[in-house]
């Protein structure tokens, strides 16, 4: 670690890296050797820090000073007024109305949180080992292979209560323990990192900010299993999250951490990265484990499952990236402690990509049993300016919309599942009352329905004709009983799919019908949508009370479909309307106005007639 006067942490994410962040260290350096700070200064790039919405950050120690939204025209006055004369620059720093929060704990954002999974993301070089060690790296793999045998381990993590946080909530310690009971001269682990849900980053950020402490975790799986060879499995679009992993398992064989004989103990462990192309079914781990021998991803019917049967046939243990993130913790600090937080059934902490209509978007680890009011509103800091909360999707496109009737629900496995949603890997989109539910629930149907292997009928054919309903219910042409033919349609489908992908498409569409059936039966009965989203049910118009004929309107249409004089005010002619918008954007006295409902268009030949007179 350091042993300069002054530290600067600089995330570099994928997300504050896609902002600029490398330019901006590009800078600092520059400036830091203009001014002959070199020995003095030390930057460190860090993985996630939380807070995306405020990127590029930055946070300066020993004050702990954290500044938000640094560009690189900003550099040289943190350098000369900051790091030169000791004096923080306040424009750069989080503000809420009059108060400004100087440091990282005084941020609201992060005070509902506690750091398990994320202990060492933000704060250490996730490129260098020595730092990990610092953190007390590598001593909880010392411990397990030292001193307990395999069966001790195992007995902590299933007293620890911790269960899979891929989505499936499946106790981690009994998975490990099948995998451990299965005979086989040959056994693998598997580190899950194919996140693919809309709006998800918590695998990603993981492996970016603190891959040591990743494979530390499988190193342990594999102890207590016995298994002797690990695969990381990551989408390609993580291109940082793999050279990240690469690094830690180059740098763990040159220390003698992984490789034959670890720690004298006998124990020996390999490991390699596999990438996947980006199928959402290969998050499914009969699906990954096909896609490392280098078959088509698809899932197979279970049992045997891959605890008895995995890789090459092999017993197998599949765990997702986020679950191996706390087992040196836990094997650090004790059943007992990891089992203090959460619920009765839903131990530890769980980390969650919050994103949409919120204020603080990110990467946060709260406590499970956290109320959905507490996360969204006390962490997240509530609705962006202007916007109504109307709902929230949990659990990624297999996961359920709750309303604001469920704000009080405690975020747990069971709890969540009751309601029609699920945990799922950790995906939380917020969404604000102009937001169509219909619509909400066709983006992810239709997500699901690309992904699909195809493999099994239910989920090939029955999610093709749900989203079909769909189109035509958003298009105008929903039909009575359209409604009970989704209900029946999502309920086989859970039913009978071949793998989890299938059993929890319909999600999205069974929970907005519970909660939002006045939507569907507007769109089907009223032909229209009640938040002017779906294009083919709503429509503009002009107040011809609030037009002052300043012609913008008509200026800025692409097809002209718009007509009028300053005293005769304007018109837009729905038959030719494409519906874009624009109109409504530039006109300066908001005459221009987003109806609920397909307007009364008029017959195309005489519309266009008229525009031509």
């Amino acid at each position: 670690m350091s042993l300069k006067r002054t530290d600067v942490l600089l995330c570099c994410g994928s997300g504050c890296v896609s902002a600029g962040s490398l330019k901006i260290k590009s800078k600092l350096i520059e400036v830091i050797e203009q001014h002959g700070l070199s020995s003095e200064i030390n930057i460190i790039e860090t993985g996630c820090m939380g807070p995306c919405d405020y990127g590029p950050v930055m946070l300066v120690y020993p004050e702990g000073i954290f500044y938000k939204k640094v560009q690189v025209k900003d550099v040289e006055e943190l350098v000369e007024e900051h790091f030169l004369k000791g004096r923080p620059v306040k424009r750069l720093m989080l503000k809420s109305e009059d108060t400004i929060f100087q440091t990282k704990k005084d941020i609201p954002f992060y005070k509902n949180q506690v750091k398990v999974a994320l202990e060492n993301c933000g704060y250490i070089d996730p490129e260098k080992i020595d730092e990990y060690i610092a953190m007390g790296g590598y001593e909880a793999l010392g411990r397990a292979v030292t001193e307990m045998n395999p069966e001790e381990v195992i007995d902590i993590i299933k007293k620890s209560g911790l269960r899979g946080r891929g989505g499936g909530g499946f106790p981690t310690g009994l998975k490990w323990e099948n995998v451990k009971n299965s005979e086989s001269d040959q056994k693998y682990v598997i580190c899950n990192g194919d996140e693919g849900d809309p709006g998800a980053f918590m695998d990603r950020s993981l492996l970016e900010g603190d891959p040591h402490k990743i494979l530390e975790g499988m190193m342990i799986a594999a102890y207590a299993t016995g298994a002797n060879y690990g695969f990381f499995y990551i989408r390609a679009e993580y291109p940082l999250a793999i050279k990240r992993i690469k690094n830690a398992l180059s740098q763990a064989k040159e220390y003698g951490l992984l490789g034959n004989d670890i720690l004298g103990s006998g124990f020996s462990f390999d490991a390699e990265v596999r990438t996947g192309a980006g199928a959402f079914v290969c998050g499914e781990e009969t699906a990954l484990i096909a896609s490392i021998k280098g078959e088509r991803g698809q899932p197979v019917s279970k049992p045997p499952y891959p605890s008895e049967s995995g890789v090459y046939q092999k017993p197998t243990l599949v765990n997702n990236v986020e679950t191996l993130g706390n087992i040196a913790t836990i094997i650090n600090k004790g059943a007992d402690w990891f089992a203090s937080m959460g619920t009765a059934t839903s131990k530890g902490t769980k980390v969650f990509a919050l994103t949409g209509d919120v204020k603080n978007t990110g990467l946060v680890e709260v406590p499970m049993g956290i109320t959905l009011h507490d996360l969204i509103f006390e962490v997240g800091g509530g609705m962006v300016a202007g916007k109504k909360f109307k709902a929230v999707q949990l659990g990624g496109p297999s996961g359920g919309c709750l309303t604001a009737d469920h704000l009080d629900t405690a975020i747990d496995y069971e709890s969540l599942r009751e309601k029609g949603a699920m945990m799922g890997s950790g995906g939380v989109i917020v969404m604000a009352d102009n937001n169509c539910m219909v619509n909400i629930a066709k983006f992810f149907l239709e997500f699901s329905l690309d992904e699909s292997c195809g493999k099994c009928t239910p989920c090939r054919v029955g999610l093709k004709e749900m989203y079909t309903i769909l189109e035509n219910i958003t298009a105008g042409k929903g039909r009575s009983g359209d409604i009970e033919k989704l209900e029946n349609l999502g309920k086989t489908i859970s039913g009978t799919s071949l793998c989890g992908l299938g059993q929890a498409a319909p999600n999205p569409v069974l929970s907005t019908i519970r909660y939002f059936r006045q939507e569907y039966e507007s769109h089907i009965e009223a032909k229209s949508c009640p938040t002017c989203v779906c294009l083919d049910l709503m429509h503009f118009d002009i107040d011809k009370d609030k037009c002052i004929g300043c012609s913008l309107c008509a200026q800025k249409c692409p097809v002209n479909c718009i007509s009028g004089s300053r005293e005769e005010k304007y018109t837009i002619h729905q038959a030719d309307c494409i519906k874009c918008g624009n109109c409504q954007e530039v006109c300066p006295v908001n005459a221009v106005d987003k109806i609920s409902g397909a307007a009364e268009k008029e017959e195309k030949l005489n519309s266009v007639a008229e525009l031509y007179q």
